[in-house]
């Protein structure tokens, strides 16, 4: 750890102190900090518990740094609108999941938290192995295994929280005025419904049919309206999914909220929009992917049981992260290409937009949408000219 790293750290653990000694009424001593992964703006550790009382051994400490009145994160941060927000966001979020049973709460359990230090203290998931190194190691059965437990794990998450909106929402408005009604997810998607458009027509000369236009409006409705309603944290990219004897958890809910459950599944048939990983799914994964998922919610969404209306539903959110992915990255914007290059699984940005829209066209042709089919197909053939001709 270098000494810019152990100051740092040494700040985080005596505030996780100070915290925990305030919730325990009795000094509560941690040492012997080891950094984990994070972003260059937050630090995140699993620090030793000296005297456990009624804790854990070990604990994992999380900070998030940044002025309060910094509006972006890095520029345009998918699913961020502010550092606050975001945040704000993820204490909720762990706090509801917090409240969930043991074998449904999908990632940690919140220790503590100090919304004016930016500071969680979860539970340690202990040793475990995130999906992006399965992924990478593309061995079998262990990447089918790891995919499986995955969407089980979302399905089970969708299925104990259906229902649950109002207290999520009770959580929130304990919280901040000001960033509470925050969705950063649902504000991009709303600005990308305006901007996208304008962005394909000067950088590639693409102009967006109306019909499809209506069907991005229409789409929006998942982050805010949809039918199948549960909690989801979204971003689910690959290095915030860690396997262990449990199966798949979740970490990282900075875009936690109640939104259409078909977008989460969705988001890994998209290859995980959010960021630049990119990772081919045979149709015959993918579907097995949707199966399993489907097994988990079908009891409280018999609707889902019609194979048309699922194949429907899931490439309507196949689409509007298509169009998210395209808002976020079809701009140079160095700050956020970099950090999302940084995620293990990352390819340039020109192969995963490319690649997204290819598949979003392959799997509108399967559906027989072949209006989608041939916007999708067009965008995909435009950008690998634009990018490889």
């Amino acid at each position: 750890m270098t000494a810019l790293l152990a100051e740092r750290a040494a700040e985080v653990v005596s505030a996780a102190q100070q915290l925990l000694t305030k919730r325990m009424g009795a000094a509560v001593k941690l040492s012997d900090p080891i950094e984990l992964s994070g972003s260059g703006r937050t630090t995140v550790l699993r620090v030793r518990v000296a005297d456990t009382f009624s804790l854990p051994r070990t604990l994992i400490v999380k900070q998030v740094r940044g002025g309060a009145d910094e509006r972006r994160i890095g520029g345009l941060a998918p699913g961020v609108a502010s550092i606050d927000s975001a945040f704000l966001r993820e204490a909720v979020s762990y706090q509801f999941t917090t409240a969930l049973s043991s074998e449904h709460r999908p990632g940690a359990y919140l220790q503590a938290h100090s919304l004016q230090d930016r500071l969680l203290i979860l539970s340690d998931l202990g040793e475990n192995m995130s999906l992006t190194s399965v992924l990478q190691s593309g061995s079998e059965p262990a990447t089918r295994n790891a995919l499986m437990a995955f969407a089980q794990a979302l399905g089970r998450m969708h299925a104990a929280t259906i229902g649950r909106e109002d207290d999520f929402l009770a959580l929130l408005r304990r919280v901040d005025v000001v960033h509470r009604g925050i969705d950063g997810i649902a504000e991009q998607a709303m600005a990308a419904i305006n901007e996208v458009p304008g962005m394909l027509s000067r950088e590639v000369g693409v102009d967006v049919p109306g019909e499809i236009a209506e069907r991005i409006v229409r789409g929006n409705r998942l982050f805010s309206a949809g039918r199948f309603r549960a909690f989801s944290p979204s971003d689910l990219c690959p290095d915030n999914v860690i396997l262990n004897d449990e199966g798949a958890r979740f970490l990282d809910y900075e875009w936690g909220g109640f939104r259409d459950a078909t977008l989460d599944i969705a988001y890994a048939l998209v290859s995980f929009p959010g960021c630049l990983c990119d990772f081919e799914l045979s149709r015959e994964r993918a579907q097995q992917m949707v199966e399993a998922w489907r097994s988990e919610v079908v009891g409280a969404w018999p609707a889902l049981a019609d194979d048309a209306l699922l194949a429907e539903a899931i490439l309507e959110a196949r689409l509007i992260w298509v169009w998210l992915t395209t808002y976020w990255f079809m701009l140079a914007d160095h700050t956020l290409i970099a950090a999302a290059r940084e995620h293990g699984l990352s390819v340039p940005r020109s192969a995963a937009l490319i690649n997204r829209w290819t598949a979003l066209a392959e799997d509108a042709r399967v559906a027989g949408d072949d209006i989608l089919g041939d916007f999708a197909e067009g965008v995909a053939a435009t950008l690998e000219e634009y990018w490889e001709g």
